[in-house]
């Protein structure tokens, strides 16, 4: 069984959110697909399979559960779609992916891929969960959330950048994450900044997440008067959303590397096998093996 691994939202190598890929013939059984996204320990690993329309079926897992909504893994699919596969693409033609989040589109543009996504307005909230109404030396200037995250306005990309995150209170949200947000100064290449925390799916702070601008864009939206908007997710490895709003859907453009392809060995369930083949790139070794085997899932250890 063949996998990639694509650092998705960037334009180089170790940079952006890195996904793991499998182009699949039918579903693998549920819980063997969270044992696979365990076992490669990244924020997301998707799982696509052609549909007989000519669209695919996408689904996302994250290492403690199958999530609603993934951008980057999205992007990530469409990139090994489109590289490494044999799909007869037409120019500026989507790839459509039928997911738990709706029809999700990707076209391939001269400066990288572009993603349609749903327009998620943000909900606003009179006060923090209790679960972290203590985690912020200040309080935020504002606060909303959508269906599956809260967010606080920090008032600055400065405040975003040097939040120390309580992972053990924002764990407690369960499988709602944490989004901080701040517009970035005026000097600034981006409009606005942000980082993600959602320890309860085994994510500690996830480098670039697409799901989190279909909210983002309409709050910065209202608030700066644009419907373009320039998007960095400041996050150790970091990584650039270039935003479009319009009346219900929300474009984000990015480019995504291939970083390895591995051939997967799973039988009857007992020891798996890696066997990885790393993408050839300036100062990377082009082939090294690594091998590891369980008797059960591992958990995160994030």
């Amino acid at each position: 069984m063949r996998m990639y691994q694509v650092d998705a939202f960037t334009d180089r190598l170790f940079a952006g959110n890195p996904a793991a890929v499998l182009v699949l013939d039918d579903w693998l059984p549920d819980d063997l697909m969270l044992a696979i996204t365990q076992e490669n320990n990244l924020a997301e690993t998707a799982f696509v399979k052609a549909r007989s329309d000519g669209a695919w079926d996408l689904r996302w897992f994250a290492p403690a559960h199958e999530v609603n909504f993934c951008g980057h893994a999205t992007l990530a699919t469409a990139h090994v779609l489109l590289t490494e596969t044999e799909i007869e693409a037409k120019a500026e033609a989507p790839l459509v992916f039928h997911t738990r989040a709706g029809e999700l589109r990707v076209t391939q543009g001269p400066h990288g891929y572009r993603l349609d996504i749903p327009r998620l307005p943000p909900e606003p909230l009179e006060t923090l969960p209790a679960e972290i109404a203590r985690v912020f030396d200040n309080q935020p200037v504002g606060i909303f959330r959508n269906f599956e995250n809260i967010f606080a306005d920090l008032g600055s990309a400065d405040a975003v950048r040097s939040f120390v995150p309580d992972l053990a209170s924002i764990a407690r949200l369960g499988s709602v994450g944490l989004v901080v947000t701040g517009q970035e100064a005026a000097n600034g290449r981006a409009h606005f900044v942000s980082r993600y925390f959602a320890p309860g799916a085994g994510i500690a702070e996830d480098p670039v997440t697409g799901s989190i601008h279909a909210t983002l864009v309409p709050y910065w939206a209202e608030r700066l008067g644009h419907k373009r908007l320039m998007a960095f997710q400041a996050s150790a490895r970091g990584g650039w959303l270039d935003c479009e709003l319009t009346e219900d859907r929300v474009f984000l453009v990015g480019n995504a590397v291939t970083f390895m392809k591995a051939t997967i060995s799973l039988p009857n369930g007992a020891a798996w096998t890696l066997s990885v083949t790393a993408a050839e790139s300036p100062g990377s070794r082009s082939n090294f093996a690594r091998r590891a085997s369980a008797r059960h899932p591992k958990t995160n250890s994030n």
